[in-house]
C-alpha cells in the first residue's frame, strides 16, 4: 500500500540561461540550439550535494571558540549558498560566516546558536535543500554532593550501583573507582560498566567488592569530568547467596532505528551465581558480520558503519550451570533508497515521469521539492511518482524527492533540463542532389531536429505532396521537376531551412568597459548568398529603436550588423543579443556588457556611540559598480564649517570591506551631520544621505585665550584684553572668562570671572594703583563642566597720568588768508609719565603727533586765538597761553578775463587782461597757468609775473587749460576750463569773452550782438540760425 497523497499543480517558477528570451503562447523560456544544448550538457548542471551537514554536538568553548558545519555542493555555474536554522534563513554577521559553503559560528552560544540547521546551494539551473541537521551544545553539570546510602549484599547475591549522573549533554562516558584508587576499576565477566545509564552491575559479589565506589562521568566532547559522593558497599554475615540462573539486567531495545553509516553498539549483562556467560547470534541464522566487534567481556556488540544488510533481529543469550536467559532486540534501517533520481533533458511539451521509492519503517511518507520550495501546482505527485504533462521551460530546474518517517527523512536530488530548440539540420542534413528517371517519383525528408516539433514546408513552384512527417514526394517526374528544393522547417523558437544556413562568424563578446567610453559589439554572418539577413540589436529584452537612442548607432552594411554604444554610462549594463533573420531561418547571439564606475552612496547610515570628541558610526555599501570599493571617506559639517570638510577616522583610511569607522578629534558641545563617501579605481562616488545631526558630549574647555595684551585707559585703571573663544570652542554651556592679574613681582594673583562668552575686555579700577605700573595678567576659561587652560601670562601697564605741563614758545606764521602754521617746543619727558601721543590746538581741535601743524580752511583778515596742549593715552593736559595771528586778505574774486589763445607749431600762445584786485583783496602777485591733456591727465603748473606765455605742447592732443591770479592771500579766482582741440595742420585761433577782434573769411559771416553775455552767431546760408548760449566763441580756418 502506498503512503501519501495525490495533488496536481503547476509549477511558475522562473529559470535563467545564457540565450535570447522569446514568448510561444502562454510560454516564456530559453531558446537553445539544439547542438549546442548537447555539447554543454555534460559541463553545465545544477547543484549537487557532495557534503551535507549532519547532526552534531560541539564544545561550547574551545581554543579558538569557534563551531564549523560543512556543506559542500558541486555544479557549474559555482552554486552560491545560504543557511536556514529553525526555518528562517540566516543573516551573516559577526557571529555568522559562509567558508565556501560551510558555515563558521563565532563565539557560539547554546542558546542563540543550537538548533536545527539546513544548507541551501543555487546556481542558474535551480537550488536543492540538504538535510536537517541538529546542532547541540556539550556541557556537563557537577554530581549533588549529597551523602549516599550504604548498600548492604550478601556474598554471591548480584548488586547494581546507581550513577544517577548530573544534566549534560554530549557524549557522555561511564567510569568507576574503587576506594580511591586512581586508576578505574577494570571490567570482566564479573562486573559490567553500562554506558547508557551507567550503573555499575556485579553478577556476583564477593569479600573483596567491599569498598567505597564512585562514579565518574566524563563529558568526551568538553573533556569536563564530575565525581559522584562514594557509594559504600558492605558485606552481610548473616548468609550466603546460593546459586541461581542467570538474570539479564542490561539489555538493549525491542527495536532500534539505525540511520545509514552510523555505529550501533547493543548492551547485554547479566546477574547470576555462577557468572553467566554472554553469547551473541542472529536470529535468521546468519553469521555475524566480520566488521562486528565484541568485547572482552562479551557484554557490547558493536556493529560499524551499519548497511541495511545489517538490519535484523538480533539475540543475546546469558548461561550459567543453572541455567540461561535470552534477550532480543531488532535493527531497523531507518530509511533507506531503492530507486532514486536521475538528471533529465527532454524535449518541450514532453510528458516527465519520475519516481522515487525508499524503504524504511514505518513506512515513509513522500514530498517533492522544487528549487528548495514544496511543489503547489499543476502536476501529479502520488506514492513517490511525479508527472509533469506537457513540459515547457518553465518546469526546469532541480527537484527533490523528500522520504520521511517518524525517525527522519531522507532526500533524492535531480535536475530537469527542458529543451526548447530552434530547427538544426546539422545532424540530419537533406540530400544535396537526387538523379531521378522521367516518369519515376521522388520522395524527399526532411526531419531536422527541433523542439517542439517543426512544421515543414518546401520552397519551389508547383504542386507538391507534403506527408505528416515532412517528407515531399514528387511522381511522374518530368524536366519541368528539376532544380533546386529547400526545406524550411518553423517552430516557435526559430526557422532553418537545409540550404547553407545562416551563421554568426563574428558573434559579439562580453567586455567590460568604463563610464565615458565607448565600444563596439561586433556581429558579422555568413549563409546563403540569396538571403538578405536582417539585423536586429536587443538590449536586457527589449528591442533597440536607433531613432530614439542617442547612445546606440548600428553600423556596417551587408554581412555585418555592429553594435557602437557611444558614451557609455552605467545604465548600459546588461545583456546584448544580435538576432539575425533571413526570410527562412535565424540566429542569434548574446554578450554581456559590465560597466565600471565610480561606487553609489553608501546607505544606511547611523550614528551610534557618541563622546566629547569621537563618534562611531556604521553604514551599509552602495553598489560598486563593478569595481570594488577600495576606500571609504568620511565628512562632516558643523554650523560653524563652510561645507562639508573631510574628518579623521580610526582607522585612518577606511578600507572598502569596513562598514564601520570611528571619528575623533571632534570640538566638544558641537551640532555635527556626517555623511560617507565611497572609492574605488575608477573615481569616487556620491555622497551618502547626511546622518540626523548629533551634538557631542559637552567637556571642560581645552583651549586657551589667544593675544592676550592690554594698557592705556585712565588714570586708576589696569586694561585687558584678548581674543574671545569662538563658539565652536567653547566645549560646553555657561561658557566664561576668568581673568587673574598681579602686581609684578608678588605672588598673590587677583582674579575676576566674567561670565559672557563673548567678553574681550575687562577694565581693573582703584585709585592707587601706580601710572605705568606692570602687572602679571593671565585669561583663562571655564564652562558648566569645569575650568580650562589659562593663557601664557603676559606683564601690562596701568593706565599713565596726564601731561602736567604746556608746550612752550609757540609761535605762528601766516601763509594765506585761509592757511595758518603753529609752531611749538615739545614738552619734557618728566612732564608726561609715558608716551606723547599728540598735540592739539585750540584752533579748529588740529592733532597732530610733530611739533608743528597746519591750520587751513580759514576766513580772510581775521583774527584767531591758538593755544596748543599735549596728550597721552590718560587724556590732554594744560594748554599753552593764546597766540594772536590775523590771516591776510583774501585773493582777488575776479578771475583773468579777456584771454586769447592762438595754435601754432606746437605752441599755445596765451594772453589775458590783467586782474586789478578790490580794496579787500590781496594784491596780484603774479599769475599761475595750470594745463592738461583731457580731464583725467596730470596737471602741470607754470608760474608768471606776465599776462601773456606761450607753452611747448605735443600736436596732436586736446589740452584744458586754467588761469589764476596769484596773491598773499593765495590763488585767486579761476578762469575756468578752457579746451584747446587737437590740431592736425596750420591753422589760427582766437578766443574772447567781449568779441573785439574778429576776422572775416570767404563765409561771410555777419555777427550782432545780444543781451548780457550771450552771443549769437547768423551763418548766411539757409540752414537757420543757430544761438551759441555760452559767451565763448570759437572761430577758425583751415
Amino acid at each position: 500500500m502506498c503512503v501519501g497523497t495525490e495533488k496536481t499543480i503547476r509549477n511558475d517558477s522562473c529559470i535563467s540561461a545564457e540565450s535570447i528570451t522569446v514568448t510561444w503562447g502562454n510560454y516564456s523560456g530559453v531558446l537553445v540550439s539544439w547542438h549546442s544544448f548537447h555539447s554543454e550538457r555534460s559541463a553545465r548542471h545544477g547543484p549537487v550535494f557532495t557534503q551535507e551537514p549532519s547532526d552534531s554536538v560541539f564544545p561550547l568553548r574551545s581554543e579558538d571558540n569557534k563551531v564549523f558545519i560543512n556543506c559542500k555542493a558541486k555544479g557549474n555555474p559555482v552554486p552560491h549558498y545560504k543557511w536556514k536554522v529553525d526555518g528562517g534563513y540566516i543573516d551573516m554577521d559577526l557571529n555568522y560566516n559562509l567558508v565556501e559553503g560551510n558555515l563558521l559560528i563565532n563565539h557560539p552560544h547554546a542558546t542563540h546558536h543550537g538548533g536545527v540547521y539546513q544548507c541551501i546551494a543555487t546556481n542558474v539551473f535551480g537550488t536543492i535543500v540538504s538535510r536537517e541537521a541538529k546542532v547541540q551544545f556539550a556541557y556537563l553539570q557537577n554530581f549533588s554532593r549529597k551523602s549516599r546510602n550504604t548498600v548492604s549484599v550478601r556474598e554471591g547475591q548480584a548488586v547494581v550501583l546507581l550513577c544517577g549522573p548530573p544534566p549534560h549533554n554530549g557524549e557522555i562516558k561511564y567510569s568507576w573507582v574503587f576506594n580511591g584508587r586512581p586508576s578505574f576499576l577494570l571490567q570482566d565477566t564479573r562486573r559490567f560498566v553500562s554506558q547508557r545509564t551507567g550503573n555499575l552491575y556485579i553478577a556476583k559479589v564477593e569479600a573483596s567488592d567491599v569498598g567505597n565506589y564512585t562514579c565518574v562521568v566524563r563529558n568526551m566532547m568538553t573533556n569536563a569530568t564530575a565525581y559522584s559522593s562514594p557509594t559504600p558497599v558492605v558485606l552481610r554475615r548473616d548468609a550466603v547467596m546460593g546459586e541461581y540462573e542467570p538474570k539479564i539486567e542490561v539489555q538493549f531495545p525491542e527495536s532500534l532505528h539505525v540511520t545509514k553509516g552510523s555505529s550501533v553498539k547493543l548492551e547485554c549483562f547479566a546477574l547470576g551465581n555462577p557468572v553467566p556467560s554472554i553469547t551473541w547470534r542472529r536470529t535468521d541464522g546468519n553469521p555475524l558480520p566480520g566488521k562486528i566487534k565484541i568485547n572482552h567481556s562479551n557484554g557490547v556488540l558493536e556493529i560499524p558503519y551499519f548497511r541495511p544488510e545489517d538490519a535484523g533481529v538480533y539475540e543475546c543469550v546469558a548461561e550459567n550451570s543453572r541455567g540461561k536467559n535470552v534477550a532480543k532486540g531488532q535493527l531497523l534501517y531507518v530509511a533507506f533508497w531503492v530507486q532514486t533520481l536521475k538528471d533529465v533533458h527532454m524535449a518541450i511539451e514532453a510528458n516527465l515521469q519520475w519516481e522515487c521509492k525508499a524503504s524504511g519503517k514505518p513506512k515513509p511518507v513522500y514530498r517533492w521539492l522544487k528549487n528548495g520550495e514544496p511543489l503547489v501546482l499543476e502536476v501529479r505527485m502520488a506514492c513517490g511518482r511525479l508527472a509533469v504533462p506537457r513540459i515547457n521551460l518553465l518546469d526546469s530546474g532541480m527537484y527533490q524527492c523528500l522520504a520521511e518517517n517518524e525517525h527522519g527523512a531522507i532526500y533524492a536530488s535531480a535536475e530537469l533540463k527542458v529543451v526548447a530548440s530552434s530547427p538544426d539540420f546539422s545532424s540530419s542534413p537533406v540530400k544535396k542532389s537526387m538523379l531521378i528517371q522521367r516518369g519515376g517519383e521522388v520522395i524527399m525528408e526532411c526531419r531536422p531536429h527541433a523542439s517542439p516539433r517543426a512544421s515543414i514546408s518546401w520552397r519551389r513552384g508547383g504542386e507538391r505532396t507534403i506527408m505528416g512527417d515532412g517528407t515531399l514526394r514528387i511522381s511522374n517526374i518530368s524536366e519541368s521537376d528539376g532544380g533546386r528544393y529547400t526545406c524550411v522547417a518553423r517552430n516557435p523558437f526559430g526557422t532553418s531551412s537545409s540550404t547553407e544556413p545562416t551563421k554568426i562568424t563574428v558573434p559579439p563578446l562580453s567586455v567590460d568597459a568604463t563610464v565615458g567610453e565607448s565600444i563596439v559589439l561586433p556581429c558579422e554572418v555568413s549563409g546563403d548568398s540569396s538571403l538578405d539577413p536582417t539585423f536586429k540589436w536587443f538590449f536586457n529584452g527589449k528591442l533597440i529603436d536607433f531613432n530614439r537612442q542617442d547612445h546606440f548607432e548600428m553600423i556596417g552594411v551587408g554581412s555585418a550588423g555592429d553594435l557602437m554604444v557611444r558614451n557609455i554610462q552605467l545604465k548600459h549594463s546588461g545583456k546584448y543579443v544580435c538576432m539575425v533573420h533571413t526570410v527562412v531561418d535565424s540566429v542569434s547571439a548574446a554578450a554581456h556588457l559590465i560597466v565600471r564606475g565610480p561606487p553609489g552612496a553608501p546607505e544606511g547610515l547611523i550614528v551610534g556611540e557618541i563622546t566629547d570628541s569621537t563618534a562611531q558610526l556604521s553604514w551599509e555599501s552602495g553598489p560598486d559598480h563593478h569595481s570594488p570599493v577600495t576606500t571609504y571617506s568620511i565628512q562632516a559639517r558643523t554650523p560653524f564649517s563652510i561645507g562639508w570638510q573631510a574628518v579623521r577616522t580610526v582607522p585612518d583610511s577606511v578600507p572598502g570591506q569596513m562598514f564601520h569607522a570611528t571619528v575623533i578629534d571632534l570640538n566638544p558641545w558641537v551640532d555635527y551631520e556626517f555623511r560617507v563617501v565611497a572609492s574605488n579605481n575608477v573615481g569616487v562616488g556620491e555622497p551618502s544621505m547626511q546622518s540626523k545631526q548629533i551634538r557631542t558630549k559637552a567637556a571642560v574647555p581645552e583651549v586657551a585665550p589667544s593675544n592676550v595684551s592690554g594698557g592705556g585707559g585712565r588714570r586708576g585703571e589696569l586694561v585687558i584684553q584678548w581674543e574671545p573663544i569662538p563658539e565652536e570652542l567653547q566645549s560646553g554651556e555657561e561658557f566664561g572668562y576668568v581673568v587673574a592679574f598681579r602686581p609684578l613681582g608678588t605672588s598673590t594673583w587677583k582674579q575676576t570671572v566674567l561670565a559672557s562668552p563673548d567678553a574681550s575686555r575687562y577694565t581693573f579700577r582703584n585709585d592707587s594703583v601706580p601710572p605705568l605700573s606692570q602687572f602679571e595678567v593671565k585669561v583663562g576659561v571655564y564652562n558648566n563642566k569645569g575650568e580650562g587652560p589659562s593663557s601664557h601670562v603676559v606683564v601690562v601697564y596701568s593706565a599713565e597720568e596726564e601731561p602736567s605741563e604746556p608746550p612752550s614758545r609757540v609761535w605762528t606764521r601766516t601763509l594765506s588768508a585761509s592757511e595758518i602754521e603753529v609752531y611749538w617746543e615739545p614738552i619734557t619727558q618728566t612732564a608726561s609719565s609715558w608716551k606723547i601721543i599728540g598735540y592739539e590746538s585750540d584752533a579748529e581741535m588740529v592733532r597732530v603727533t610733530d611739533t608743528a601743524a597746519l591750520l587751513s580752511g580759514l576766513k580772510g583778515s581775521t583774527v584767531y586765538l591758538i593755544s596748543v596742549r599735549a596728550q597721552n593715552s590718560a587724556g590732554a593736559g594744560p594748554s599753552s597761553p593764546a597766540v594772536n595771528v590775523t590771516t591776510k586778505k583774501p585773493p582777488p574774486s575776479q578771475p583773468p578775463g579777456n584771454i586769447e589763445w592762438n595754435l601754432t607749431n606746437s605752441k599755445i600762445f596765451l594772453s589775458w587782461e590783467h586782474v586789478k584786485a578790490m580794496g579787500n583783496e590781496s594784491e596780484v602777485t603774479g599769475y599761475k597757468v595750470l594745463y592738461r591733456q583731457n580731464w583725467l591727465g596730470k596737471t602741470s603748473v607754470v608760474e608768471t609775473n606776465r599776462t601773456s606765455m606761450a607753452l611747448q605742447v605735443p600736436s596732436g592732443e586736446d589740452y584744458l587749460i586754467e588761469i589764476k591770479a596769484l596773491s598773499d592771500g593765495g590763488d585767486g579766482s579761476s578762469s575756468g576750463p578752457i579746451r584747446i582741440p587737437k590740431m592736425s595742420s596750420k591753422r589760427e585761433l582766437f578766443l574772447s569773452f567781449t568779441i573785439h577782434r574778429m576776422n572775416f573769411w570767404h563765409n561771410r559771416f555777419k555777427v550782432s550782438r545780444v543781451p548780457s553775455t550771450k552771443f549769437c552767431l547768423i551763418t548766411m546760408n539757409p540752414t537757420g540760425t543757430m544761438c551759441l548760449l555760452k559767451s565763448v566763441f570759437v572761430f577758425f580756418r583751415s
